[in-house]
Parts: C-alpha cells; sequence; structure tokens
C-alpha cells in the first residue's frame, strides 16, 4: 500500500512536471532574428546557451544572412521580427526603401579593419583596383571609403564589387587575387592575416567613434509587441553581461567555436580581440551613430551633404524598460 502511494506520488509528480513543461513551451514566443555570422552576436550566443531567451518565454532562432540585403528586406516583409547588424543598414532602410522602423538598442564598434592583399604596399597602391564590399551603399563600404578618402584615395579612383557579408569577403578575397582589400571583422580578419593577408588597421583608429551593430524592428512590430521586445532586450543584457564576465571566458570561447565552425585557439584569439569593442549592456553609442551618419553624408551625398538628427531613427523606450526591470 505504501509502495503504491509512492508510486502513485511519483508518478503524479512527474505528470505535474510534464504538464508545466508543455505548458512553458506552448508559452514561448517565437522570434527569427537575423544576424551576420561573427563576433557582434556574442550577446545572442550566450543568450541562446545559457536559456536567458527561455526563461523569458522566447523561442529565438537565430538565422544567419548571406548579405544586407536579405536582412532588409526579409525584416521588410515580414520573414524575421529583428535584425542585428551595422545599424546604417537600418538608415537605408528608411532613406531609400521607405522602410518606417526604430533601432531599439546598441551593441559594438563593429572591430571592423582594413585587410588587403600581400603585394599592396601602401594607400597609393588601390589606384584602380577593386574592393569587396557586402552593398555598395551601406555600413563598412562607407568605413573602407572615408578610409581611403583620408589616406588621399577619392572613389573615382577605385572599382568596388558587393560580394557579401564578411565571411563571403574574406574568401572572395582568398580566392580571387583581384579583390585588393575589404572591411573584415573577426573570426574572418584574424583568419585572413594567419592565411597570408596584410591588416592595414582598424576603422575606429581612422575615423573615430562609430555605431556598427544595433538591433532595429519595423515599427508597427515593436509597437504591437512592445512586451516581447522588451524581453527580448533583457535577456540579450544578460547575455552580453554573461559573456563579458571573465569567470565565464572559457565557456564562451566554447561556444563560439561551436556556432562559428572555429577551432578554440581561433575562436579564443577572436573573443579576446573584439572584447573592447562591445559596449556595456549593450547601449547604444549617439556619438559613434552620429559619426555613421556624417560617413553617409559625406560618402554618398545623402541629405544634400547633412545628415539629419539622429532621432527620427531611435527608440529606446523598450531598452530602458528593461534595463529598469532588471
Amino acid at each position: 500500500m505504501i509502495r503504491s502511494t509512492r508510486r502513485q506520488a511519483i508518478m503524479g509528480a512527474a505528470a505535474t512536471a510534464l504538464a508545466a513543461s508543455t505548458k512553458t513551451a506552448a508559452a514561448q514566443t517565437p522570434l527569427k532574428v537575423i544576424v551576420f555570422p561573427g563576433m557582434s552576436n556574442l550577446a545572442q550566443f550566450a543568450a541562446l546557451a545559457q536559456g536567458f531567451y527561455t526563461k523569458r518565454g522566447l523561442a529565438v532562432d537565430l538565422v544567419y544572412t548571406p548579405n544586407s540585403t536579405e536582412l532588409r528586406d526579409g525584416l521588410a516583409a515580414g520573414r524575421y521580427q529583428i535584425a542585428h547588424a551595422g545599424v546604417d543598414n537600418a538608415v537605408a532602410q528608411v532613406e531609400t526603401a521607405k522602410v518606417d522602423l526604430f533601432i531599439f538598442m546598441g551593441g559594438n564598434n563593429g572591430f571592423n579593419n582594413l585587410i588587403v592583399q600581400p603585394e599592396i604596399k601602401s594607400y597609393e597602391d588601390f589606384r584602380g583596383k577593386v574592393m569587396a564590399v557586402d552593398a555598395v551603399d551601406t555600413a563598412f563600404a562607407l568605413l573602407l571609403y572615408k578610409m581611403l578618402d583620408l589616406k588621399g584615395i577619392k572613389r573615382s579612383e577605385y572599382d568596388v564589387k558587393p560580394v557579401g557579408g564578411s565571411l563571403s569577403r574574406y574568401q572572395a578575397m582568398v580566392k580571387d587575387k583581384t579583390f585588393a582589400a575589404s572591411m573584415l571583422n573577426p573570426p574572418f580578419s584574424l583568419q585572413a592575416v594567419h592565411g597570408g593577408l596584410k591588416d592595414f588597421g582598424s576603422a575606429v583608429s581612422v575615423i573615430g567613434p562609430y555605431q556598427s551593430d544595433g538591433g532595429w524592428v519595423l515599427r508597427s512590430w515593436g509597437q504591437a509587441n512592445g512586451d516581447v521586445l522588451t524581453r527580448y532586450i533583457q535577456a540579450n543584457i544578460e547575455g552580453i553581461r554573461w559573456a563579458l564576465n571573465p569567470a565565464n571566458k572559457a565557456a564562451m570561447v566554447a561556444i563560439l567555436a561551436e556556432r562559428l565552425k572555429l577551432t578554440n585557439e581561433v575562436a579564443a584569439e577572436s573573443f579576446t580581440f573584439s572584447q573592447n569593442g562591445f559596449a556595456v549592456d549593450s547601449k547604444f553609442d549617439v556619438d559613434g551613430f552620429k559619426n555613421s551618419l556624417k560617413l553617409r553624408a559625406e560618402m554618398l551625398g545623402t541629405w544634400g551633404g547633412t545628415p539629419p538628427a539622429p532621432d527620427k531613427y531611435l527608440d529606446f523606450t523598450y531598452y530602458q524598460r528593461a534595463l529598469a526591470s532588471m
């Protein structure tokens, strides 16, 4: 009788746990988040691995984009709810495609370096050459144009060819030596140098503060899903805090190695290289963003050469709400 009662209690507890588990799973809000593969996704990688999304009722599917066109078009079409990338892409969506969106959080400065073929000895060697970019009118391409411009090489003196994200640009430079240079970030910039390409220095050392990766959503989606967005931001803040905690370094390196298909050595080097580029709690760098807008105005002539106030692209209501309740 006692055994029977005990067995019933165990079975009852198991049934209760199963029901709770099923209820929790059913309560998970699915989110498709589109990103470029790379170190910029440290917060998302950590949040997924440590269950920070799950505990906030979110089932996040992190999707790698091959290029900024799919990232922007996919978000606009509703294939993805959230995008993370260089926020100049969000500006381009607003200005060229007239998409109503807002940037809700920051991330990092992009850790971009100008990587060149070994025969390039100086900036003068770029004249008449072809540069690999993602898209010719956004984000890291503008960094490339500005770095060369400041060194006396004008946009009319070289060609550019869009080949895709940082991974695709790295692969293109390795396979096709006619690509003289590209902006790359880790792990691809480090892999390129290990493979014999040369590093001409970091973008921020030349152009100054720069707000690179951040998150943005369609305004209609954000307003309709404010609580979901707030919980998503909280998970990311918890993710970046965990990722940058020195006590978690070995675990974070292992996560990076698995996510980006790297050796532990390259993952560790990439992690160390990029640590100083991350903003505390993924806070948005408004001064860096003003510099990004200035680049677009100068390099593309957008807005007649005079950038607008940044407020039209930003809404930190959900970020502030998320941070205040943590």
